[in-house]
């Protein structure tokens, strides 16, 4: 049911593939509660994705940008302010790629070009998306820009490999520069730290399924899934958590302060 909680508001929205992903969930949600927003992507994930089927779904225009080109990034503020009548109110940030873990790579074996791509596109680019708009002054005073992160950013899982490390680092940008930005604009930076979500890019990493089952059988609430996820994410675009900030907000079903559940005591216990 929908009650125009972003009425009035305007977004972009980064990191819509296809139907599975979270983003493109946050951005059917925000069309429901009244928002306008662009939508943009890598050109390449533009190629391989469904975005056009989304953006007509929410009458949205698509604005190719590479998130770790700061020129880019400059179009697509200035065209999204353009389109959209006004300063920005909201930006989902959802962007991730590993090359080591696209290529099998162990951790104690990274190709160190691929990490340090992995971080550039993970993580690097929040900063740049966040330094960009603070330059041209493009988000409105009380405006608030969401990251996705997830919880093997805190706890070891072996094969998420360098994309665990540039999480991190995406929670540390977003704490830092939601200091800065909130003392000159009152804009507001969060991430939200993500169960294990059946996305494309989630189903791609290796052992997936044995983590998926592992994080679940551990969660009170089970997993939360992409759609709950986007419920979340409108709450944080929304004008009634006006003071939440620089937050790490977990949204897992209750895994990351769940030491051990009965489930998982159950299978490893002796007869």
């Amino acid at each position: 049911m929908a009650h125009n909680l972003l009425k009035g508001k305007r977004g972009i929205i980064f990191g819509a593939l296809d139907p599975n992903s979270i983003a493109w969930k946050v951005a059917e949600r925000c069309h429901e509660e009244g928002a306008i927003f662009t939508l943009s992507n890598a050109p390449v994930a533009l190629r391989m994705g469904a975005i056009n089927q989304l953006a007509e779904k929410c009458n949205a225009q698509v604005i190719g940008a590479d998130a770790t080109s700061t020129a880019d990034l400059e179009n697509l503020f200035a065209q999204s302010q353009e389109i959209l009548g006004g300063k920005i109110d909201f930006v989902l940030h959802s962007i991730g790629m590993s090359p080591n873990v696209r290529k099998g790579k162990l951790y104690t074996d990274l190709d160190y070009e691929f990490y340090h791509k992995t971080v550039d596109i993970s993580s690097m680019s929040l900063h740049k998306v966040l330094q960009t708009a603070m330059k041209m002054d493009a988000i409105s005073e009380w405006g608030s820009v969401v990251a996705l992160t997830y919880i093997a950013a805190q706890r070891v899982f072996p094969d998420y490999n360098d994309m665990a490390d540039a999480k991190s680092l995406l929670e540390s940008i977003a704490r830092s520069f939601g200091y800065h930005y909130g003392k000159a604009k009152k804009v507001r930076i969060n991430t939200i730290s993500q169960s294990p979500t059946k996305t494309t890019a989630g189903q791609g990493v290796k052992g997936f399924d044995g983590f998926y089952n592992y994080a679940d059988a551990m969660s009170p609430l089970g997993n939360a899934s992409a759609e709950t996820c986007a419920d979340y994410c409108l709450t944080l675009f929304s004008d009634y958590t006006k003071m939440v900030t620089m937050q790490n907000l977990f949204h897992d079903g209750g895994f990351s302060f769940t030491g051990v559940s009965r489930e998982v005591m159950e299978k490893y216990s002796e007869e």
